[in-house]
């Protein structure tokens, strides 16, 4: 397809599950694609974080503001916030239209594209070029201009599947979130279990199987 090494298909916004947690387990195994000025750069999603409706710790957790607008979208628009004042990070809007919620996409198992990231991301080992969200964002080019757009449409970054059916995913793991000051207990981090490229120190791989 398009003859790319690695052929993908767009997920349709029917197919996203309209719960936050639903579509933060769902996403494990998809497909992250930017068709970017330079080139395609693509991976498969090994791990997000539900950031659910009444969860102190969601950025839409106070309301709409003017910066959150895209977590109030239908499920599968990105939501680009700068944080600590250093890296981006990318989030899908994940409840129904007018309610804010957050997936956020953790760690990517690169598949096309890898040089462009590499160049990105001069020195970092294939393993760590896309392991966590703000080396995920630097490597794929996503800036501030990604927020709000949609991932099931027909821009340049865009939610997918491999054609033919993904890998399958070996099992998918649900531990706490890493990273914040508070609610971090819940088992709302999702994974696949084993996958080198997931992010975050192994010790904190403590799994409850899903």
């Amino acid at each position: 397809m398009n003859g790319f090494s690695h052929p993908i298909v767009p997920l349709a916004r029917e197919e996203l599950p309209v719960d936050t947690v639903d579509l933060a387990r769902f996403m494990v195994g998809k497909c992250l694609v930017h068709d970017s000025a330079h080139g395609r750069l693509s991976g498969r999603i090994v791990e997000t974080e539900a950031y659910p409706l009444g969860d102190s710790t969601n950025h839409a957790y106070r309301g709409l503001r003017p910066y959150n607008r895209a977590l109030f979208c239908a499920p599968g628009h990105a939501y680009v916030r700068l944080v600590y004042g250093a890296c981006y990070m990318i989030n899908l809007s994940a409840e129904p239209e007018g309610k804010g919620a957050a997936v956020l996409l953790r760690a990517v198992e690169p598949l096309d594209g890898i040089p462009l990231m590499q160049a990105r991301r001069p020195g970092a080992k294939l393993i760590d070029l896309a392991r966590g969200p703000g080396r995920l964002c630097a490597a794929f080019g996503i800036g501030p201009e990604a927020d709000g757009a949609d991932l099931c449409g027909r821009g340049a970054l865009w939610l997918g599947r491999l054609s033919g059916g993904e890998p399958p995913v070996a099992r998918i793991a649900a531990t706490k979130r890493i990273g914040l000051s508070r609610e971090m207990h819940a088992p709302l981090r999702f994974y696949e279990l084993g996958s080198a490229f997931v992010s975050g120190p192994k010790r904190l791989l403590q799994p409850l199987l899903r």
